[in-house]
C-alpha cells in the first residue's frame, strides 16, 4: 500500500523531509506519498522572506526543492491554514503520519519599558517587509531618525543593519520588495548602531556575515579597539574557530581608519537595553545597561550587569534577539522554549507519545543553525517515523484515498494553490524583473498572488523600482 505522509509547512526543513521521504521504501509498503500544506500561495519559507535580498547564492538551494516537488507522489496545498482550513483530526483521519514544518515565525520581545513606542519594531517584522511577505506589506517603518539601534549580536541583525546601508544600485538588481526600495532610498538613517550583550566572542555571527560588512560601499564599520579589548579581558573556555575568527575579524576592523563614508555600522558589546524612552511620536533614546562577563558554575560566561548605564539618542530600534515558535491548534505546545515537546522529532503530548505524530525544524529545536541544518534534523525525523511505520506504530487513517483530501480543500479554499500554481506567480514574477536584470519583482498582496496562481491577470502589477514606469 502507499504511505501517505502530511508535511505541514514548506520551508527548508518541509522540503528535506518530504526529500528524504520520497527517497525510502521498505517492508509493508509499497511507496510514500507526501502532500505538503502552506498557509501562504508561495513555498520555501524563509529562503523566499527571511534570506536577505543581496544574498542570492543561498536561495538557490530552491533548486533542490524544486526536484522534489517533482516527483510523481508529492503535492502541493498552498493557500491552506492549519485550523483554519483543515484540523488536525482531519489530517489524522486521511494519513498515516503528520509531520509539522512550521518554523518559528514570531519574534522574541525584549520585555522593557517603552519597547511598544512607535520605532520600535521587531525584525521579524521589517525582514518580512523588505522580502515582500504577505503579513507585512502596508507595515509602516519611519525611517526618517539619523540614528537607528539593532539589538542582537546574530546574522538577523547584521542583516538589518547592512539592509539600513545598501545603495539604490546594490539593492535595485536584487528581488527586494518594490515599497522598501522605495523606503530605503528615501531612508535619512546614517548611523546604525549594533547592540549586543554579551561579548564579541560570543557574539552568534557567522565568519561570511561579519566580514561582509567590512565590504560595504557606503558604509564604514566601526569598533572602538579599547572598548573591544575590554570586552575580551575575560578568555571564553568555550570558543570555538568560528567566534575566534569573529574577534579577529573585530579587530581588523577596530584598526581601520574610517574613510568617511555616507553611513556608519558601530558594533557594541557587553551592553543590554533597559528601557526606550520616548513619546507617541516614537523612541527618543535607548537605555543601555553595562555589562561584564563572568564564568558559571558550568563554565560557560555569562552577561551580567554592573550596575552602569548608558543612554543613546535614537529615533528606530529594531529587536533581533530570537524567533518563536507559535502553537498549532490541537498540537502540543512548550510555552518555554517555543516548540513542539518531541523526542528525536516524535511529538510528545500531555500522556507520552503520539504515535504518527512528528515535528522537524526550528518548530522542534528552536531558531538554531542554518538552512543546511534542517537537512540532518529531517533526517532524525524521518528515520524516527520510518521506524515507526515499520514497527506499525503510525496513525490509522479512515480515509486515506488521496483524491479526498483534495475534495475537502476545494470544498473549503476555492482559491487553492497548486504547485503549478506556484509555478505560475514564479514565472510571473520572473518576467515582471527581467527588463531590469532583476531575478523576480515580488507580488506582495494575497489577492495578487491568487489571481495569478488561477492563470488570470492581476489588477496591477507592481511599480518598477527602476523609475521606468
Amino acid at each position: 500500500m502507499t504511505i501517505r505522509i502530511a508535511v505541514v509547512g514548506s520551508g527548508p526543513a518541509g522540503f528535506y523531509t518530504a526529500g528524504h521521504l520520497l527517497k525510502e521504501s521498505g517492508d509493508g509498503w509499497q511507496s510514500v506519498g507526501v502532500d505538503m500544506f502552506e498557509r501562504l500561495p508561495t513555498p520555501w519559507g524563509l529562503v523566499r522572506s527571511g534570506v536577505a535580498p543581496d544574498h542570492p547564492k543561498i536561495k538557490s538551494v530552491t533548486r533542490i526543492y524544486e526536484k522534489t516537488a517533482a516527483h510523481p507522489r508529492f503535492r502541493f496545498f498552498g493557500n491552506v491554514e492549519l485550523g483554519r482550513d483543515v484540523s488536525r483530526d482531519e489530517l489524522a483521519e486521511r494519513y498515516h503520519a503528520i509531520v509539522y514544518a512550521t518554523g518559528s515565525p514570531a519574534d522574541r520581545p525584549l520585555g522593557i519599558p517603552g519597547e511598544q513606542l512607535p520605532g520600535s519594531h521587531p525584525a521579524t517584522d521589517f525582514v518580512g517587509w523588505y522580502n515582500g511577505h504577505p503579513d507585512f506589506p502596508d507595515h509602516d517603518f519611519d525611517l526618517t531618525a539619523t540614528r537607528a539601534v539593532v539589538i542582537g549580536n546574530g546574522n538577523v541583525a547584521l542583516d538589518v543593519a547592512r539592509m539600513l546601508t545598501l545603495t539604490h544600485d546594490e539593492l535595485a538588481v536584487t528581488d527586494i520588495a518594490d515599497h522598501a526600495l522605495h523606503a530605503l532610498d528615501a531612508s535619512d538613517v546614517r548611523e546604525i548602531v549594533v547592540v549586543g550583550r554579551r561579548g564579541p566572542a560570543q557574539a552568534a555571527f557567522t565568519n561570511p556575515e561579519l566580514l561582509e560588512l567590512g565590504e560595504l560601499a557606503d558604509a564604514d564599520v566601526i569598533v572602538d579597539p579599547e572598548e573591544l579589548e575590554r570586552a575580551l579581558t575575560v578568555p571564553d573556555p568555550n570558543a570555538d574557530p568560528t567566534s575566534k575568527r569573529n574577534v579577529s575579524v573585530l579587530r581588523d576592523y577596530a584598526q581601520r581608519t574610517p574613510a568617511g563614508k555616507n553611513k556608519r555600522v558601530v558594533l557594541r558589546f557587553l551592553l543590554s537595553p533597559v528601557e526606550l524612552i520616548g513619546g507617541q511620536d516614537g523612541v527618543h533614546r535607548v537605555v543601555l545597561a553595562r555589562n561584564a562577563l563572568r564564568a558559571g558554575e558550568d563554565g560557560r560566561l555569562r552577561a551580567e550587569p554592573t550596575g552602569e548605564t548608558e543612554t543613546i539618542e535614537a529615533g528606530l530600534v529594531m529587536r533581533a534577539i530570537g524567533y518563536r515558535g507559535k502553537p498549532l491548534p490541537g498540537v502540543p505546545f512548550d510555552e518555554r522554549s517555543a516548540t513542539i515537546p518531541n523526542e528525536a522529532g516524535r511529538v510528545v503530548g500531555p500522556d507520552g507519545l503520539l504515535p504518527g505524530e512528528y515535528a522537524v525544524g526550528w518548530i522542534k529545536r528552536g531558531p538554531s543553525g542554518v538552512i543546511g541544518t534542517n537537512k540532518k534534523d529531517a533526517q532524525q525525523t524521518v528515520d524516527a517515523l520510518l521506524a515507526d511505520l515499520a514497527a506499525a506504530t503510525h496513525l490509522q487513517p479512515s480515509d486515506p484515498d488521496p483524491e479526498g483530501i483534495e475534495r475537502l480543500l476545494r470544498e473549503r479554499v476555492p482559491a487553492l494553490v497548486t504547485y503549478e500554481g506556484w509555478r505560475e506567480i514564479d514565472r510571473h514574477e520572473q518576467s515582471l524583473g527581467e527588463p531590469h536584470g532583476r531575478p523576480r519583482v515580488k507580488l506582495t498582496r494575497i489577492e495578487e498572488l491568487l489571481r495569478v496562481a488561477a492563470g488570470e491577470t492581476p489588477t496591477a502589477e507592481p511599480l518598477d523600482t527602476l523609475g521606468l514606469r
